[in-house]
């Protein structure tokens, strides 16, 4: 995988192969909810018999997460590839030089980061170095944990490049063809590029839609509607891992924001969680409370399979990470104590109340997008579920029922780390489907986002409008 690594022997790799899959069938709550056994024993095994002589950790954790990912549950995985991969950028080796979107399973140029001036950005990508586009898509899907293709595709728009890289290795160069928005076929060859030259040419690019900065905003549009974009659900200016979870700036951001709606006489809201990475509840409670008309959770069914590592690793966090551990991992220490190894037990919260000082009075729209993940989703299932808001965008990728809760353990061998799911959440509403959480009102992202912004334009003008889908 292009890195030096150090090398473990091939029967360490072989049993630690072992010991992942048979602690994933122990620990996930339900490993194969999406895959028949029998499909993940035949990948098991044919992996181990590849395993003939010593492996790099990179090359271990590759085929390590090839099993994970199979089970299709975004959190049954191994992340060691993300390691391996800014390991591989820092040493300046080149990577395919196009930024992607993925829609309906075929690959788009977002971004020409080659300085090749003749593949501009809305073309197709038909195929690479002479394989079709969507044999290369397959490929990379088989490194993502994710419950659907569309989950996959749209993590893919973020990591492509990577898993390319994990697929091939170093290329130099990527023979390329695209058919442009007029329908004229064009090849090129084109060369590989470092990470600082991917990012010069980056800044050389038309604007694009910017969700990161600033990464959260609370305004009033032109049109009236208030605006806000909360940002990730956890403290992203964090120095340690205690500092991750303190609430405090987010709550002091959030009050202040429906302080100003408020005294701006605000009655329509659009709160954006498009490109929202998720985070934690004791973030997203802060803002929903501010909306919330009655008591609510953000799940109708937690349940929770009691497993040692499960167990371990709660009991981990409380030892050594009290901030992050806060109250949760007490409660899950508590259920604990009381179950027995491999029970099915249900895991409870109180219900979180409306803000004692006051809630926004007017109307609120949730803006969503594909790349909306984790908490961030199941902010817009609970809004959606309990009315508390209507819904407009495009449908999440990720899934409103899920396998979540994501505890790891390490294998003893290699020391890689591995997430699985220990839990079984399902949305407020009891829908029990594997399935992303649908808009009231769609409003399609467009190929290629622009600062205009037209997603944001039309869910304003909707929202101007009072909730009707054709402003």
């Amino acid at each position: 995988m292009g890195t030096i690594q150090e090398s473990y022997p091939a029967d360490q790799v072989q049993t630690d192969l072992d010991t992942l899959y048979q602690r994933l069938k122990t620990d996930a709550f339900d490993l194969f909810a999406f895959t028949p056994e029998a499909d993940l024993d035949n990948l098991h095994q044919a992996l181990r018999a590849g395993i003939t002589r010593p492996m790099t950790r990179g090359q271990a954790e590759e085929r390590f997460q090839r099993l994970a990912a199979a089970a299709h549950q975004g959190h049954t995985r191994v992340e060691g590839v993300y390691g391996a991969w800014a390991a591989y950028q820092k040493a300046q080796a080149r990577a395919f030089p196009f930024a992607v979107r993925i829609r309906d399973g075929r690959l788009y140029v977002s971004a020409t980061l080659s300085g090749d001036p003749h593949l501009p950005p809305g073309g197709e990508i038909m195929a690479i170095d002479g394989v079709p586009a969507v044999l290369w898509l397959d490929r990379a899907r088989a490194h993502v944990s994710a419950e659907t293709t569309d989950l996959a595709d749209s993590i893919l728009e973020y990591d492509f490049p990577m898993y390319l890289w994990v697929e091939v290795g170093a290329r130099s160069r990527f023979k390329v063809r695209v058919k442009a928005a007029n329908g004229d076929t064009l090849d090129a060859d084109v060369a590989a590029r470092t990470a600082s030259e991917i990012a010069a040419a980056a800044s050389r690019q038309p604007p694009r839609l910017d969700l990161e900065h600033p990464l959260r905003d609370a305004r009033i549009l032109a049109n009236g509607v208030g605006y806000l974009r909360p940002g990730p659900f956890y403290n992203e200016a964090a120095k340690t891992g205690a500092e991750e979870w303190d609430v405090t700036a987010f709550r002091r951001f959030i009050d202040n924001a429906f302080g100003m709606f408020a005294a701006k006489n605000v009655h329509r809201l659009i709160i954006d969680l498009r490109g929202n990475p998720g985070g934690d509840s004791l973030f997203s409670d802060v803002m929903v409370s501010w909306i919330a008309d009655r008591p609510y959770r953000f799940f109708s069914s937690f349940k929770i399979r009691v497993s040692a590592d499960a167990i371990a690793a709660n009991q981990d966090r409380i030892l050594h990470d009290a901030v992050a551990a806060g109250p949760i991992s007490h409660r899950f220490a508590e259920l604990y104590a009381t179950a027995n190894l491999g029970d099915v037990v249900d895991f409870t919260l109180p219900e979180t109340q409306p803000n004692p000082s006051g809630r926004f009075q007017g109307t609120v729209y949730a803006l969503i997008d594909r790349h909306s993940y984790s908490n961030a989703v199941a902010v817009a299932a609970t809004l959606q579920d309990y009315g508390f808001a209507k819904v407009l965008g495009e449908a999440t990728t990720d899934m409103a029922t899920a396998y979540g809760a994501m505890e790891r353990f390490t294998l003893p061998a290699t020391g890689i780390v591995v997430g699985f799911p220990k839990a079984h959440i399902v949305r407020p509403n009891g829908d029990t489907r594997p399935k992303g959480v649908t808009p009231d009102i769609v409003i399609p992202a467009p190929l290629i986002e622009t600062p205009d912004d037209a997603m944001l334009q039309r869910a304003a003008a909707i929202a101007a409008a009072g909730g009707q889908g054709q402003p």
